[in-house]
C-alpha cells in the first residue's frame, strides 16, 4: 500500500499549478491562524486551566477570552452556553446521546432528516439499542426537508429533533427557523438540535433568534485547526455527560482543554466574519463560475442540490454520468486539482452517498459525484484552471469505457 502511495505522490512532481477544493474533508490552516496558535504550545498559557499557578491562570484566561470571541459571532453566552469538544462528530454525539439520557423518562422518539451527516445517523442507530426509535423525514430533489412530514412526525413521545442548517454534501440551506417553530408548536418540550458546522461562517446566523436548543459548530469547516469544535447548549437545557474523567473549565466534556486549538478556532472565526458580506459574495461568484463553467464544457452532468441563494456560497456538487468518481478524483489530482468523491465518510467502503440517494440520484449518478468547496482565498484564476482540467479528465475517464462526453 505504501509503495502505491509513493508512486502516486511521485507522479505529482512538476505540477504547474495546484488548486485545493476538498475543504469539506480537511484543509490547510491559513498562516494567520497558525501564528496565533504557536505561542500557546510552549511560551504562555501551556498549563492546565484548572490549576492555581501562572501558566494555569493564563490558560484559563485564554480559553475564556477565545470562547467569548466565538460566542460573539454565534450570538450566545461564552462558556455558559458554548461547550468545546474535539470536533463536529463529538459535538453531535454529545447532543444526541446527552439529550437522550437526560430525557429518558419523557419519551423514546428522535426525528432526523434522511440527509443528516453520519455522526447523526450512526448515533441514532446506536441509541436504538437503548430502546429509542428514529423517524427520518424525507427530502425533495434539491434536499429540502418536507415540513408537512416533519409536523406529522412530532408527538408527545418526541424528545429530540436534529436537522442540519446547511447540508454538508449538497449545500442545501434548510428553512431551519420554520422547522423549529413547527416542532415547538407541536411539542414545546422537544429539544431541537442543528448541526451548523456548514452554516457557521457561511450564512448569517443569530442562534438566539433562531430558537434552537442545541447547535454544533466546527473549527476546520471555517479553515481553523482540526480537532476542535463546540456544542451550543441554550441556557436551561439539560444535557448529560457521555464521557467521564477529569473535569476542567466545562462540565460536559472531560479532559484538559486544548488551549492552542481553542485559540485557533477563535482566530478562524474572526477571519471568517471579517468582511463577512464581501467574503460571501466572493465565494458565490466563484461557486457559480465553477458550476456554469462545467455545464458549458461537459455534457451529461447533474447539479446536486439547489441553485442560487438557497445553496451555501461555497458548495459545488456535480455528478458526471458514465464517470466513476474515485477514478475522476485521482485523474484530477494528477493534474493538481484536489476534490472528493461523495462523502469522505463513505468512500472507503465504496457505498454511494446516502444524501444523493435520498434526493433521487441512482447509484451510477451518486458514484460519479464530485464535491468541491471554494473559500475566500480562492481566485477566479484558480477556477479557470479547474475548468481547464476537468473536461480533459472526464474525457479520459469516459474514454477508458469508450464513452466520451465533453464539448
Amino acid at each position: 500500500m505504501i509503495e502505491n502511495v509513493r508512486e502516486l505522490l511521485k507522479a505529482h512532481e512538476g505540477l504547474k499549478k495546484e488548486v485545493y477544493l476538498d475543504v469539506e474533508n480537511s484543509s490547510m490552516v491559513p498562516k494567520e491562524i497558525v501564528e496565533a496558535m504557536l505561542p500557546y504550545f510552549n511560551q504562555r498559557a501551556y498549563g492546565n486551566p484548572t490549576l492555581t499557578h501562572k501558566p494555569g491562570w493564563e490558560a484559563f484566561e485564554t480559553i475564556m477570552e477565545s470562547a467569548q470571541k466565538i460566542a460573539n459571532f454565534f450570538g450566545c453566552k461564552s462558556l455558559e452556553e458554548l461547550n468545546f469538544t474535539p470536533g463536529e462528530t463529538e459535538a453531535n454525539n454529545l447532543a444526541l446521546m446527552g439529550t437522550a439520557f437526560s430525557m429518558k423518562n419523557k419519551g423514546k422518539k428522535i426525528v432526523i432528516s434522511e440527509i443528516e451527516p453520519l455522526s447523526i445517523l450512526h448515533t441514532t442507530e446506536m441509541l436504538q439499542k437503548f430502546g429509542l426509535t428514529t423517524t427520518k423525514i424525507p427530502v425533495d430533489e434539491e434536499g429540502f426537508i418536507n415540513l408537512e412530514k416533519l409536523k406529522e412526525a412530532i408527538d408527545k413521545e418526541t424528545i429530540l429533533v436534529s436537522l442540519s442548517t446547511v447540508n454538508h454534501e449538497i449545500g442545501t440551506i434548510q428553512p431551519i427557523k420554520e422547522a423549529i417553530k413547527i416542532v415547538k408548536d407541536k411539542n414545546p418540550e422537544t429539544i431541537f438540535h442543528s448541526d451548523m458546522s456548514d452554516a457557521f461562517g457561511k450564512i448569517p446566523i443569530d442562534i438566539k433568534s433562531l430558537g434552537a436548543d442545541l447547535a454544533t459548530i466546527s473549527s476546520y469547516k471555517i479553515l481553523g485547526p482540526r480537532g476542535i469544535g463546540a456544542l451550543y447548549i441554550r441556557e436551561g437545557v439539560n444535557v448529560e455527560r457521555i464521557l467521564e474523567g477529569q473535569i476542567g473549565t466545562q462540565k460536559l466534556w472531560p479532559g484538559i482543554e486544548n488551549t492552542p486549538l481553542i485559540v485557533g478556532f477563535a482566530k478562524a472565526s474572526a477571519l471568517a466574519f471579517q468582511n463577512f458580506e464581501e467574503n460571501l459574495r466572493h465565494m458565490q461568484v466563484l461557486r457559480d463560475q465553477l458550476i456554469e463553467g462545467i455545464f458549458k464544457r461537459v455534457i451529461d452532468v447533474r447539479l446536486n442540490g439547489p441553485r442560487g441563494g438557497k445553496r451555501a456560497p461555497d458548495n459545488v456538487n456535480i455528478s458526471f454520468l458514465r464517470c466513476e468518481g474515485e477514478a475522476l478524483t485521482i485523474e484530477l489530482s494528477l493534474n493538481g486539482v484536489y476534490v472528493s468523491s461523495g462523502s469522505a465518510c463513505t468512500r472507503r467502503i465504496l457505498q454511494p452517498s446516502h444524501v444523493l440517494i435520498a434526493i433521487g440520484r441512482v447509484y451510477s449518478e451518486a458514484h460519479g459525484s464530485i464535491l468541491m468547496k471554494v473559500t475566500r482565498y480562492h481566485t477566479s484564476e484558480d477556477i479557470n484552471y479547474v475548468l481547464e482540467v476537468i473536461p480533459k479528465a472526464v474525457e479520459r475517464i469516459r474514454g477508458i469505457t469508450g464513452a466520451t462526453g465533453v464539448e
